[in-house]
């Protein structure tokens, strides 16, 4: 049986400094080199992928800003793209700014990751901007106010991305689940509970059909996923076992078929490494 294995990186494969370990990486480089297939899906892009999983002899795209595309390590292309259709990009950001909700907006053209952005910068997402303002992957075109050129129509819209206040991002998602052809995300994770994490994508950009087409793509016939938050479970559902690591969510835990050990532990890498159950 030909098995796809599938992992988050935040909270799953990670350690809490967001990096591999050195045992991760030997577990992970010494099981694909004996013909497993594994990548990662996670809501970053490459310009944090790539050197998080460096030391990792990645041979497959991983799946990357939560499904939106796959990348491809070894030349830098993206495909599978699922951008915003651009009336629904339009009414979303109609939204954000009426409502007060600053956002990163991320365009994706020709291989390369556009960020602009609407509304103030908080703190927060001023030391966001400043971390990713300095790499080959994404260009970014921010003013200091925080404001940005937005074209009349969006098109190349890939996704919305911001860190809130809860009650904005509960508001503004309330005002976004909705919208036709768009995917609204609400969630915490690396920030905290006190901040969340608000995205909006198309529709059809989901790990769990990138992940799927991906598997067709291989001739898999079966795939295994591991998670630990929420945004796991779409992808998780879809797989043939869903693996959670023991500090996940409680309810992405008692939607798992295994609990294994947690992040801290290399739990994922020795899975794979141990052919999985």
């Amino acid at each position: 049986m030909k098995t796809l294995y599938v992992s988050d990186l935040d909270g799953t494969l990670l350690q809490p400094d967001a990096r591999l370990s050195d045992r991760t990486v030997e577990l992970l480089n010494g099981a694909i080199s004996d013909g497993a297939l594994f990548t990662v899906a996670t809501a970053r892009t490459p310009a944090t992928v790539a050197p998080i999983m460096s030391r990792v002899s990645m041979n497959l795209p991983a799946i990357v800003m939560t499904g939106a595309a796959l990348w491809h390590g070894d030349t830098g292309h993206y495909s599978r793209l699922r951008l915003l259709d651009p009336e629904a990009a339009r009414r979303l950001l109609d939204v954000y700014e009426g409502n007060g909700t600053p956002s990163f907006v991320y365009f994706l053209k020709d291989d390369v990751i556009t960020i602009r952005h609407t509304g103030e910068l908080s703190a927060l997402q001023t030391e966001f901007m400043d971390e990713r303002s300095n790499t080959p992957f994404k260009r970014v075109e921010v003013a200091p106010d925080g404001s940005s050129h937005m074209p009349a129509r969006l098109e190349d819209v890939i996704l919305f991305y911001s860190m809130l206040p809860n009650d904005i991002g509960e508001r503004t998602y309330a005002l976004t689940r909705d919208i036709p052809g768009v995917r609204a995300q609400y969630y915490h994770d690396i920030y905290g509970e006190q901040t969340a994490i608000l995205e909006a994508f198309s529709s059809e950009a989901t790990k769990a059909k990138a992940m799927r087409a991906l598997a067709a793509s291989l001739g898999a016939d079966r795939i295994v996923a591991f998670g630990d938050n929420i945004n796991d479970l779409p992808m998780m559902r879809e797989a043939d076992l869903a693996v959670a690591v023991d500090n996940a969510r409680p309810e992405v835990k008692e939607a798992a078929d295994i609990v294994i050990g947690p992040n801290t532990a290399d739990s994922v890498a020795k899975f794979i490494a141990e052919g999985g159950a």
